[in-house]
């Protein structure tokens, strides 16, 4: 492949990720790391995305997409009921992993008088009990992306792998009978390591996800103990992950 194709490639990948590691851009091109780091350098002095610890994110992104608050709006009645049932998954005073996820955003916010320890990668999560002094939050580090409200990166992989959790609290893209499916590698790295932490694993996923394929593979359903959902998702998908010994709780309208 030639340098512009690569680097035509790289573009069009980050416009529709806005960020991503340079692994994930040395299999994408199918190039090597020191490449892929050329082709980026060069991609950066003509202001088209910027470099970061271990990647690079898009300068312009074309869509509001992944922004936290637009995604926030969309289904939004039945992020609530998930969120509730959610919280009913959970017992008082346990240490909650909570991702970057707007459905799990919702989730936190019925777990206050839980009176949880919360540990997160989430900027809004982490602001909504900033002062509350009932609980005790846990932030990883990492490079923050104010439009997702998120922090990522190896030093955000590396708080999660320091720790143990209770429950981890996890949103995706899709999910299928073949796994659990993501948007970009930065956020995957730091679930799987969520995943590991936690002794028992939640998934809060509305109707659009099931059936659906996104970007990446995430996890096998064997890494999954429950999944939150409602109403409307398929009967058909739903009664065949129960087949295969996952929880399926089906949130009230």
């Amino acid at each position: 492949m030639q340098s512009e194709e690569r680097q035509l490639r790289i573009e069009e990948y980050l416009q529709k990720v806005e960020f991503a590691s340079l692994d994930e851009l040395s299999e994408l091109v199918d190039a090597s790391a020191s490449t892929v780091r050329r082709d980026l350098t060069l991609l950066e002095t003509k202001g088209t995305l910027q470099r970061t610890h271990g990647g690079a994110r898009i300068v312009n992104p074309r869509s509001d997409e992944f922004t936290f608050s637009a995604r926030d709006t969309h289904q939004l009645a039945e992020k609530e009921g998930i969120a509730k049932a959610c919280a009913d998954q959970i017992r008082s005073n346990q240490t909650v992993i909570i991702d970057a996820g707007t459905t799990v955003y919702h989730v936190a916010r019925y777990l206050e008088n839980k009176s949880p320890q919360i540990i997160t990668n989430s900027l809004p999560v982490a602001n909504l009990f900033a002062a509350d002094n009932r609980l005790e939050i846990v932030i990883s580090g990492g490079v923050i992306y104010p439009r997702l409200g998120v922090l990522v990166g190896p030093l955000a992989v590396e708080a999660f792998t320091k720790i143990h959790a209770d429950v981890a609290v996890m949103g995706a893209g899709g999910i299928t009978l073949e796994g659990i499916t993501n948007s970009h590698g930065l956020l995957i790295d730091i679930q799987r390591a969520m995943i590991r932490a936690a002794q028992k694993v939640i998934f809060c996923l509305d109707h659009t996800k099931f059936g659906r394929k996104s970007v990446s593979s995430l996890c096998d359903l064997d890494c999954i103990d429950t999944i939150v959902t409602d109403g409307g998702a398929p009967a058909d998908l739903v009664e065949a992950l129960r087949a295969r010994n996952l929880e399926v709780v089906v949130a009230a309208s």
